[in-house]
């Protein structure tokens, strides 16, 4: 079925500070080049059949084209963000007053989280990341909010220092991740859950090719995962190929843009 997503466009994009490993100042980012490649992103989704809402950037919040960053939807209400750094402290009040604004039932958070960036919705559960960013008393906060279980996973290697940075969904029941970004503990828990789920390689997830989109059928994916686009095309998906480079220097790909609807 086609999805609803919210996407920001990159009108203020830059790297000017550094809070995760892929963010450094001194290399610069091309806005231009960034802009051009969100803009193929979008294209990307609508051309699939899906629908793309746009939030309207705000200067000085650089960062806010990672949308995925800004809540949690699901069933129609709408979990909001708290970053756990203060120079992205204000994208969150700006991501919930979207919704709000627009007649959806919302809560702001108590403990920190990051939103999609730290949360992944399957049809039954709710996946959790921890360690790096996301309290993980939020991860109650969003059970007890959402009336969804919610599983937590602990996060190891500051590369990935999102969930959706070493996990996605392929279609609601199963997922693709890259297992040493977790801990023993939780990868026992992956391995319980998803026996049947896609490892990506350490290739792979160094380009970001986990940070990807699926809707069951596509998968948009950064055009570097190479290993790992081959192995979905052999479990039956289309690989919708994006580069995403310029955006990937603050640590972003195509699901750091993209949060998703969930009516």
């Amino acid at each position: 079925m086609p999805k609803h997503f919210l996407m920001c466009r990159p009108e203020h994009f830059t790297v000017e500070y550094a809070i995760n490993p892929w963010m450094d100042p001194e290399a610069g980012a091309d806005r231009e080049v960034a802009i051009r490649q969100w803009e193929a992103l979008k294209a990307a989704y609508e051309g699939l059949g899906h629908e793309v809402s746009l939030i309207d950037p705000v200067e000085g919040l650089p960062d806010m084209v990672f949308a995925a960053n800004g809540a949690l939807v699901v069933g129609g209400r709408v979990f909001g963000a708290r970053f756990a750094f203060p120079e992205r402290g204000p994208e969150g009040p700006a991501y919930l007053r979207w919704f709000s604004d627009r007649g959806f039932p919302v809560k702001a958070a108590e403990y920190v989280n990051e939103g999609e960036g730290d949360f992944l919705t399957l049809d039954e559960v709710v996946l959790a990341g921890t360690g790096f960013r996301t309290d993980p008393r939020a991860h109650q906060e969003a059970q007890e909010f959402l009336g969804r279980p919610v599983i937590s996973l602990s996060l190891v290697d500051p590369r990935f220092y999102h969930l959706d940075t070493a996990l996605f969904s392929l279609d609601g029941r199963n997922v693709a991740y890259y297992p040493d970004a977790f801990s023993a503990g939780s990868q026992e828990v992956l391995r319980r859950l998803f026996p049947d789920a896609v490892l990506a390689s350490a290739a792979d997830a160094e380009v970001l090719g986990l940070n990807a989109v699926s809707d069951g059928e596509h998968v948009v994916i950064n055009a570097e995962a190479a290993e790992l686009s081959l192995e979905l095309k052999r479990r039956g998906y289309t690989v919708i190929p994006v580069d995403l480079s310029e955006l990937r220097k603050a640590g972003g790909g195509p699901k750091c843009c993209t949060l998703e609807i969930r009516a």
